[in-house]
């Protein structure tokens, strides 16, 4: 759970007062109501007090008035908590539209995605804590208390504002948004909340507790199932087990951006004057601290993107692979002849990240990009991520990825099939997904990502690569559905993906190989667990 974020003594802290009286007008030395002697030099010619200068103006600063207003920062997380739970939105998307709404500064924009994501971040361990502080069912609550509750929680227990702020400016949000009753609640149970720091309430949460799943739980925030999940993940990819306390604690840091610069026609210079730090894993990346990237030039021009580093090197590993020269033998009826451009494929594009550095790098080549998406609006998301790029080199195609392979055999060089996962491996950056999963996705997934990768294998011509990669390492969306897809064919092999991500990774040395397959961590390589199978069809 993240302590970072918060401000020690101005965001929130009512106005910037100190010492101050039971009802916001009490003070040190000399003030009024403590006894002592006024200040003649502050009556006018009528012997009425003036007023205290604009530090302090009493009209505009009356109690009511300050416990009813919404500080603009906590409002825009409280916004985003009721989209992602009324409207089943994401949070990444919600919350840099409600920024710019808002108009927050860089500060109240770091202070306001602090608040969002660590609410949501660490929403079961905060609604254990609460329900000890509320004399009925967390249920029964008013969705919205509930969310302003969860707000206020994360500010007292894991950001460095003082409790006084953190009370006074939670109410009179919900003063401000929900109304005068609901406020009384929640100042009554956040007092409670505030009697413990956050280690001493998750010493009273686990006390007695024997299993380990369940202490995990609470303590790095994640449903019991997750945690059993990504301790078999750890296992199955060749990791201790012992690392889970790591995995989980590095699912709650806050994630730094990750920047690209599209191969042969973006720039990083711009966002290294703006703050950023160049990338130590992968050339053409970068690190930012965040703030408003929609205001460089390059990032409005689609030439640089926001795009994990784990998502940089899978689509770079699949473009690195070494084919070797094409042979006349190679070739079918629909696959280009020996010495022809190279066709790519990303069979799942939307909404076109990987599409972006993939066509960019296709470019470079003389090859050409197939970027295929079935959702319509999805598919204008793809099509705005490659505009940057020569138009000549790429296609959109809406359409079932499934067809692909039937309709097209053996026509592309490349192919890459990020299927739709669960998105266990990208916690860190989508906090609420944690809540919204189920193993039943896992399931229900499984067919899908099978049809994809034999779409895929069927599309590639022979001496061609397949990259299968998921946002997930789960065995049951990784490593089985490979071994499942490949049981069923004699006319494939894996090559090294984890030697594949070393080849392209500045550091030469990821260590991301287990038998065959790679497979990256946000506890190791700080990216999301993104994971790479890389599938050649024998020639």
């Amino acid at each position: 759970m993240s302590g970072s974020g918060g401000d020690a003594g101005g965001r929130g802290s009512a106005g910037g007062r100190s010492n101050t009286g039971k009802n916001g007008q009490g003070g040190s030395g000399g003030g009024r109501g403590n006894g002592g002697p006024r200040d003649a030099s502050r009556r006018n010619a009528k012997g009425r007090e003036r007023n205290r200068g604009p530090q302090r103006n009493f009209t505009e600063q009356a109690p009511s008035q300050r416990s009813r207003r919404a500080d603009p920062a906590r409002l825009v997380a409280f916004e985003v908590l009721r989209a992602v739970a009324e409207e089943d939105a994401y949070a990444n998307l919600v919350l840099p539209a409600r920024i710019r709404q808002h108009h927050l500064d860089k500060r109240d924009a770091g202070f306001a995605t602090e608040l969002s994501y660590g609410a949501l971040r660490s929403q079961g361990t905060y609604d254990a804590i609460l329900a000890r502080c509320v004399d009925r069912p967390l249920a029964q609550l008013d969705p919205a208390v509930l969310d302003a509750l969860r707000i206020g929680a994360h500010q007292l227990l894991a950001m460095r504002v003082p409790a006084h702020a953190a009370l006074d400016q939670t109410v009179g949000l919900a003063r401000a948004v929900i109304g005068a009753g609901p406020s009384t609640l929640i100042n009554a149970v956040l007092r409670k909340v505030a009697a413990h720091p956050l280690e001493e309430w998750l010493d009273l949460l686990v006390a007695g507790e024997t299993d380990e799943t369940k202490i995990a739980s609470l303590r790095y925030a994640h449903p019991e199932w997750i945690v059993r999940a990504m301790r078999q993940s750890l296992v199955a990819h060749g990791r201790p087990a012992a690392e889970i306390d790591e995995l989980l604690e590095a699912d709650n840091a806050a994630p730094v951006v990750n920047l690209v610069a599209l191969p042969g026609l973006g720039s990083l210079d711009e966002a290294l004057e703006n703050g950023a730090a160049p990338g130590e894993l992968v050339e053409g990346s970068a690190l930012s601290s965040g703030g408003d990237l929609g205001r460089l030039a390059s990032v409005r021009a689609g030439t640089t993107r926001v795009q994990d580093v784990g998502s940089q090197l899978v689509a770079r590993a699949l473009a690195a692979v070494d084919l070797g020269p094409a042979k006349d033998g190679d070739r079918t009826d629909s696959a280009p002849h020996a010495g022809a451009p190279e066709a790519w494929l990303d069979l799942c594009a939307g909404p076109g990240g990987k599409a972006a550095l993939l066509g960019a790098l296709a470019h470079q080549r003389g090859a050409t990009l197939l970027a295929n998406e079935p959702a319509p609006h999805r598919a204008k998301l793809v099509s705005q991520a490659l505009s940057a790029i020569p138009h000549g080199s790429w296609q959109v195609r809406t359409g079932d990825g499934r067809d692909v392979g039937a309709e097209q055999p053996e026509r592309y060089n490349r192919v890459l099939v990020d299927v739709p996962c669960t998105g266990l491996g990208a916690l860190r950056r989508r906090p609420e997904s944690r809540w919204r999963r189920s193993p039943k996705d896992i399931a229900d997934l499984g067919p899908l990502q099978r049809d994809l990768l034999a779409s895929a294998l069927a599309a590639v011509r022979p001496g061609g690569v397949v990259a299968y990669v998921t946002c997930s390492p789960h065995p049951a969306e990784t490593t089985a559905v490979v071994a499942d897809v490949l049981r069923k064919r004699t006319d494939v092999e894996l090559l090294d993906a984890g030697a594949a991500l070393d080849a392209v990774s500045l550091t030469g040395s990821l260590g991301a190989g287990h038998e065959l397959t790679g497979q990256l961590w946000p506890h190791i390589h700080q990216t999301d667990a993104m994971f790479l199978a890389l599938i050649k069809k024998k020639a």
